[in-house]
């Protein structure tokens, strides 16, 4: 398992440009670091199945949707975040759903965010 940690806990560093999103974001570096954890953990869990968000999916997936993720996926996260507005209870799995369906709804979180403003006349 030592091996198999320092080979993803590398190539997630790297997925995720974790030391330029520390640089760009020193104000949230436990915030940070706490996904890359929670990913690096996810990654090399040796359970079957992942519970994420009241589903269990396959290991496989989830780790092959969590090594896809990037630093715009973190800083999609973190503004997420700063915009929720209700009570997480238990924020370890908020943060890994919310990074697991990071690359699948990333895109459109902006888009409405652009309809919105656009509509408001903000742009």
């Amino acid at each position: 398992m030592n091996e198999n940690y320092e080979i993803y806990s590398e190539m997630i560093r790297e997925n995720l440009s974790l030391d330029t999103l520390l640089d760009r974001y020193p104000q949230e570096r436990e915030a940070i670091e706490g996904m890359y954890e929670i990913v690096l953990e996810t990654v090399l869990s040796t359970q079957e199945k992942i519970h994420i968000a009241k589903n269990d999916y396959p290991k496989n997936l989830v780790k092959a949707k969590l090594l896809k993720l990037n630093s715009m996926h973190v800083e999609y996260v973190l503004d997420c975040m700063k915009n929720n507005t209700t009570k997480i209870k238990k924020i370890r799995p908020y943060l890994l759903a919310t990074l697991f369906n990071a690359p699948s709804t990333m895109s459109s979180y902006y888009q409405a965010e652009v309809n919105h403003d656009m509509a408001c006349g903000l742009i």
